[in-house]
């Protein structure tokens, strides 16, 4: 394919942009081991999966500092700290309360790697507290819930950042513009797809509460049930009262960049279908599901997940597609190929997987400048309300139709009685 000169345009600022940051990296870096006042001091809350690896980025990256580790887990809270040792010149205190966190003075912004039913009410309480906040997809456990994230970020002019990393990659970034460029011509219509070979999590019982855990806390805002003895740390992900499915785990990935490549907000028809066919155990989240989001403009996502069976679509466990009329796109999260209307394969570009540190340094960057970050909230809720409208539209049987303007499900009580939760008597989040 011969470069347009908007492709050209963009290489040529995409090499500029990307050796300018690399030495603004390297002047923060070297000014943050000079002066630890100049660094943004963090507290990193939830560290048994993704969250020990952001601790582990903002302590190495340049210009943090984490003076917090905190986790229900003492067990986490003990290897984190440890693994940060010899990391950053101040060794990170170790906590349990995340309340703590908010309520040191000192710290500027945090980090949330918690289950999904608390990181929109973290996040609020961040805000609330004068925290900037770096939270992990999905954005919120229920739609309201999102809307209330943005609320809270512009009430309190906070940059808030959801971890959706691929707004930040250089090889996605490109591969979005090229979409919006029309080099693909008008596109249509985008597909997201997510497989794994999980495991079942088998039929478990009430048990008593570990020592290691504050059960208490690890449910927060979450109404009280009794622990069981599958369903921390991970299993949470497939029960409804505490996860989103891996439509919201991760298929947030594929439709974030789903939405952003169509250039739409809000749908106006959403259906699912699937069910649990695979798995014999205690999960209520489906293991195979298929969801379809209609905008105004003739556009469509369709997502598909299995979580028993990793054979993808274009051969990737996990990958994007974008369909114009005069061709395709399809990404695997990574690299990119660009095909004409016969299928006939025209390009491969793979920059690589650049990971989240670029993701990090655009929230540390915007928390100095005032700017909106790549994931901004907003952002962030418009796709997270995606896999949760996808989920309404499963667990209710029913076509969804939906306000274009700002994604509220219209005249369906049963489904719109699912946008929102309870929450534990004093828990309840208030921006």
């Amino acid at each position: 394919m011969n470069s347009s000169p908007s492709r050209r345009t963009f290489l040529k600022q995409s090499a500029l942009t990307t050796a300018a940051l690399a030495a603004a990296q390297a002047t923060r870096r070297a000014r943050a081991a000079d002066s630890p006042n100049e660094a943004v001091v963090m507290g990193v809350i939830g560290t048994n999966g993704r969250g020990r690896a952001l601790a582990d980025g903002f302590a190495t990256i340049g210009g943090a500092r984490v003076a917090y580790i905190c986790d229900v887990d003492q067990r986490a809270v003990d290897r984190t700290v440890s693994a940060l040792g010899g990391k950053q010149k101040q060794a990170p205190q170790g906590v349990t309360d995340l309340r703590r966190v908010f309520d040191d003075p000192a710290v500027d912004a945090v980090a949330i790697a918690t289950p999904d039913h608390w990181h929109a009410p973290a996040t609020i309480l961040a805000c609330n507290a004068g925290k900037h906040v770096y939270v992990e997809k999905p954005a919120s456990h229920n739609a309201r819930e999102g809307e209330m994230m943005v609320e809270a970020a512009r009430k309190h002019s906070r940059v808030v950042q959801l971890g959706t990393q691929r707004r930040s990659m250089p090889g996605i970034i490109e591969a979005v513009q090229r979409v919006h460029d029309g080099e693909i011509g008008n596109v249509l219509f985008s597909r997201g797809w997510y497989n794994a070979n999980r495991q079942p999590i088998g039929h478990g019982k009430q048990a008593p509460v570990p020592a290691w855990l504050n059960f208490e806390l690890w449910q927060g805002p979450a109404p009280r049930r009794a622990y069981r003895d599958n369903l921390v740390h991970y299993n949470w992900h497939w029960f409804w009262h505490w996860g989103t499915g891996e439509l919201g785990n991760n298929g947030i990935h594929a439709l974030d960049i789903c939405r952003w490549g169509l250039q739409v907000d809000y749908p106006t028809q959403v259906s699912a279908g699937g069910g649990k066919y695979f798995f014999d155990d205690d999960q209520e989240t489906p293991d195979s599901h298929v969801v379809t989001w209609d905008f105004d403009g003739e556009k469509a996502i369709t997502w598909e997940g299995r979580n028993w069976h990793r054979h993808g679509f274009e051969d990737s466990m996990f990958g994007i597609a974008f369909y114009g009329d005069k061709g395709s796109l399809v990404t695997n999260g990574r690299d990119y190929k660009l095909y004409d209307p016969s299928h006939k394969l025209l390009e491969t570009q793979d920059q690589g997987f650049t990971g989240h540190d670029p993701h990090l340094e655009n929230f540390l960057s915007c928390i100095r400048t005032g700017d909106r970050p790549n994931a901004d909230i907003e952002e962030g809720h418009k796709s997270t309300l995606l896999c949760h409208l996808g989920n309404i539209a499963y667990r209710t049987g029913h076509t969804l139709k939906c306000n274009s303007a700002d994604g509220h499900i219209l005249d369906d009580p049963a489904a719109e009685a699912l946008w929102a939760r309870e929450y534990e008597k004093g828990w309840e989040p208030v921006v």
